[in-house]
């Protein structure tokens, strides 16, 4: 529905909230999410579609705000690196992110940090180089890479499901024999 000055309503489902906007048909969705919603983990880059800056995951898949109109998503649940924590602990990403140091200035992070966290819903054990290649569209000027890389491994591999009568499994019940 729109009306005589072009502007649109719109349902967004974002980090499992419903809002209702009106918005200027041709606003992206990174401009509704920082400016009308105050979602401001969600980072202006390029605006171009080229740094992956602006990352959010619409449906579990990383897209670019920068690039996509809320109209076309409605009825979608998109996350922004504002719902990766739940019940106020942060997630296995943002955590290892911290621990590694793989983020420096930290205005790229929630865009790599998305792209990661879609790779791994859709492969929760990749290689480097999937890695690597699901990052690919993502640029940071401060880290030089290998510590996201190096981030994203070992947040895979403490998310990664534990297997009956592993180690994994014996250390968390305690049963580990050393």
């Amino acid at each position: 529905m729109s009306d005589d000055d072009g502007n649109v309503w719109v349902r967004l489902s974002v980090n499992g909230d419903t809002y209702d906007v009106v918005v200027p048909l041709q606003k992206t969705l990174l401009e509704v999410l920082r400016e009308d919603l105050g979602l401001t983990g969600t980072k202006h880059g390029c605006e171009l579609g080229e740094c992956g800056t602006c990352g959010v995951l619409v449906d579990d898949t990383f897209v670019l705000s920068c690039l996509t109109l809320p109209i076309d998503i409605q009825g979608r649940e998109i996350t922004t690196v504002e719902g990766l924590a739940q019940r106020g602990r942060m997630h296995p990403l943002q955590e290892a992110f911290a621990e590694l140091g793989a983020a420096q200035c930290g205005y790229c992070t929630p865009g790599f940090l998305m792209a990661s966290k879609g790779l791994l819903d859709e492969n929760p054990t990749p290689t480097r180089s999937e890695i690597v290649d699901a990052l690919s569209g993502n640029l940071c000027r401060c880290t030089g890479y290998l510590k996201i890389f190096e981030a994203v491994e070992l947040a895979a591999q403490r998310m990664a499901p534990v297997s009956e009568g592993s180690v994994q499994e014996e250390v968390a019940r305690g049963e580990a024999r050393v």
